[in-house]
């Protein structure tokens, strides 16, 4: 499938990779189609772009590049509409926001993208019962776990 993006031009899609939204990303409702765009100027972020309408891409990131220990819980209802025989074939994603001043560039941790990379059909969720944020600052802070360390460590102390 040939598509038109606005940041990178003309592309040629293989149908084997456009993903499906089963559930969108939350704001574009009426965009079901997307693929992933690698790039080695951009490693490790990722370009979720749109097929449907060429300005809309998201830079995405495996969120276990800054956060080792970001689990998440999984409604199995959830995971029914991805259509998942094997958990292995499910890749998380989250989007990360880049202002103008680089130094409040974050993450959405709150709002994960799972795909099926089997069945490419992807959604987005939101999750509730979670201490996770929308936005989780990537430059100058520490993942949570190493915050967690440095915390009972002055508990030890004091």
């Amino acid at each position: 499938m040939r598509i038109t993006t606005l940041r990178f031009g003309e592309l040629e899609i293989p149908d084997e990779k456009i993903i499906q939204m089963a559930k969108p990303v939350l704001g574009f409702e009426q965009l079901k189609k997307f693929c992933i765009i690698e790039g080695e100027d951009f490693e490790p972020f990722l370009w979720f772009q749109s097929v449907e309408e060429p300005s809309v891409a998201f830079i995405i990131i495996n969120p276990v590049f800054f956060y080792p220990d970001y689990q998440i819980e999984v409604n199995p209802k959830e995971i029914e509409e991805l259509d998942v025989a094997d958990v292995k074939t499910v890749e998380t994603y989250v989007i990360v926001s880049i202002p103008p001043d680089p130094k409040k560039m974050s993450i959405n941790l709150k709002g994960p993208i799972l795909i099926n990379t089997k069945t490419k059909k992807a959604k987005q969720l939101v999750l509730v019962n979670s201490t996770y944020k929308v936005i989780h600052y990537m430059v100058g802070s520490k993942p949570e776990s190493d915050r967690k360390i440095e915390k009972r460590k002055m508990a030890d102390v004091v």
